[in-house]
């Protein structure tokens, strides 16, 4: 499909009326009637429009709480009936599909190791049809991988339904210490380079996996990505939550974000442009010391294996050849011979401190 067609042809009227930024809220999972209602009662509508909870809970590893099942609909409805709300929850095969639509869930969404299979999302396109007006939000696939998250968007379009947005989640990175979910914001302008008009949501809790890194992740969407809109989860107990208690705050904790993120003046075009730019940049730093820190760990391992052995330190061979074949690398990527030589001349020194120490 011509991308231009799908771009053109996204119906943004459900989120182009609202006189504030989208905010989804609510509990990861739906535990019970009770917990439900309470969270939504407490979330200010002057602020918030959709209430969300997960019904099921597609989870890593089995015998963890998979979510309440079709009981939780009649909540969320509940929820509908008597706060004015909107309701959401995530939808993962063509069964769910066709009992949130029942109890006449609002806005579906699609969570990202679901985004990451085209025969499920296929499944659930096909059990959309007839249901042209339904809003569905699809999140990130797991990993970076663009055309895949566009593709899922085209089977869905195909069917009918045009009222499409994004949510971008973060993307799996093996131990990262600062992110569940590494944000990858250049991976998201480029998407939105192709797919312009879509509506993109950000998902700072399972880009943080914690409480304290959500204002800071939804700032950088709102003010700086100019994002269209928040999920952020809220849980009237977040301490005793049965899944992601650690990144689940409360109503009230939500309202004085959200006061602190809309409330302020608007950022001069130029100075959202250069932070925007600085935190690309800084994403890409914290990378970096990321991996340096990898590559000294096997430096460490790489020096005790090399006195087992009685091999020498120094390889002065390797290190030609090594030089050799990263500034060839470096040079058909344009990067400064330069550079590369101080930069690996430096690693070079560290490694062979440690594997003597």
């Amino acid at each position: 499909m011509e991308k231009d067609i799908l771009n053109n042809s996204i119906d943004r009227s459900w989120i182009d009326q609202l006189t504030k930024p989208l905010v989804i809220s609510g509990p990861c999972s739906a535990e019970s009637e009770q917990q439900i209602l309470e969270t939504a009662r407490k979330l200010n509508n002057s602020y918030i429009q959709v209430f969300r909870a997960g019904i099921w809970k597609p989870r890593t590893k089995p015998n963890n709480f998979e979510g309440i099942g079709k009981e939780g609909l009649k909540w969320l409805n509940k929820v509908k009936k008597n706060t004015g709300l909107m309701v959401s929850t995530e939808v993962a095969n063509s069964e769910h599909v066709k009992l949130a639509l029942s109890f006449d869930i609002d806005i579906l969404w699609i969570g990202a190791r679901t985004t990451a299979s085209p025969f499920t999302i296929q499944e659930i396109a096909d059990a959309l049809v007839e249901r042209n007006d339904q809003i569905i939000l699809v999140k990130n696939p797991i990993h970076p991988d663009i055309e895949l998250w566009i593709g899922a968007l085209e089977r869905l379009f195909v069917k009918g339904i045009r009222k499409l947005g994004v949510i971008h989640r973060g993307f799996y990175t093996y131990n990262n210490p600062k992110y569940r979910n590494q944000p990858n914001w250049n991976l998201l302008l480029n998407f939105r380079d192709i797919l312009p008009n879509i509506p993109v949501i950000c998902d700072p809790s399972h880009i943080c996996g914690n409480k304290e890194g959500i204002l800071d992740i939804a700032k950088k969407a709102y003010h700086y990505f100019q994002y269209d809109g928040l999920m952020i989860e809220s849980h009237c107990n977040p301490d005793s939550a049965w899944s992601d208690a650690q990144q689940q705050i409360t109503p009230e904790y939500l309202l004085e974000m959200l006061k602190k993120l809309i409330n302020v003046d608007k950022i001069h075009k130029n100075k959202k442009s250069l932070n925007s730019l600085r935190i690309l940049i800084d994403e890409l730093d914290e990378n970096i010391i990321t991996l340096l820190s990898e590559r000294m760990n096997i430096s460490k391992k790489l020096g005790s294996l090399k006195k087992l052995s009685d091999i020498s330190v120094l390889q002065p061979n390797r290190w030609k050849n090594i030089m050799n074949k990263y500034l060839t690398l470096g040079k058909n990527l344009g990067v400064s011979e330069v550079l590369l030589e101080g930069v690996f001349k430096l690693l070079h020194q560290e490694s062979i401190k440690i594997q003597n120490e």
